[in-house]
């Protein structure tokens, strides 16, 4: 003869915990019949991260003072470890399952200053948090940093970093410009979207530094010729 529970019987702390699972197991059942996923199942997002600058203008000077680099200012639809996406003018959506591996400008910003390094051509550059004396400061603004669907097939890769150059202990704005690239991803997959943002940075990035090292040195030769 099959034994029967007599739920009644239990304590109420324990006959409450006994309905509270049930109740999370027809949940689950019932989610797995809709092809649904609870929280915390499936596979673990995939990580992306993108490379530095390596090779520049054979015209780049070489330059003898300290460059600091501030953390680019981001929006906050930006300031994630998440890829974003426009498919719609007025609306930012997300990949799923795919992640930077920091959050966007604090990966940028290391990219930044390992391009610099990269370019030797400068004494010394670093982060705002090393303590380094400055000559001059890179102030950045991360402006665009999503793919973009123009129309039918794969996507933009869209990056735009706004930069100031500024003097210390002066304070003065030797110079400002804006660097832009967008690149045709080669498929609407993750490998070949991350694969254009990587380019469209990478021709950010080069125009940077050079920007950066002509913009400082004409400053320095026009600061000589002044006898400053």
């Amino acid at each position: 003869m099959k034994r029967q529970t007599d739920r009644s019987s239990f304590p109420p702390a324990r006959r409450r915990s006994f309905l509270k699972g049930a109740g999370a197991l027809s949940t689950s059942a019932l989610l797995a019949a809709c092809g649904l996923e609870l929280p915390g199942q499936g596979p673990p997002p995939r990580l992306f991260r993108l490379s530095p600058k390596s090779t520049f203008a054979e015209d780049i000077p070489r330059v003898d003072w300290q460059l600091v680099i501030e953390e680019p200012l981001a929006p906050t639809g930006l300031n994630t470890t998440r890829l974003p996406l426009h498919r719609r003018a007025i609306e930012l959506e997300y990949y799923a399952r795919a992640n930077w591996t920091d959050r966007a400008p604090a990966m940028v910003h290391t990219l930044i200053v390992e391009s610099f390094e990269n370019s030797a051509q400068i004494v010394a550059v670093g982060r705002e948090s090393l303590g380094l004396r400055a000559d001059y400061v890179l102030k950045l603004e991360l402006r665009e940093f999503q793919s973009e669907y123009p129309g039918e097939g794969p996507p933009d890769a869209h990056v735009q970093i706004n930069a100031k150059l500024v003097k210390m202990p002066q304070r003065a704005i030797v110079g400002s410009e804006r660097f832009t690239s967008k690149v045709r991803a080669a498929g609407d997959n993750m490998d070949a979207i991350v694969a254009a943002f990587d380019d469209a940075l990478g021709d950010v990035l080069k125009d940077l530094v050079g920007w950066t090292l002509h913009t400082g040195e004409a400053n320095r030769v026009q600061d000589r010729g002044r006898g400053s």
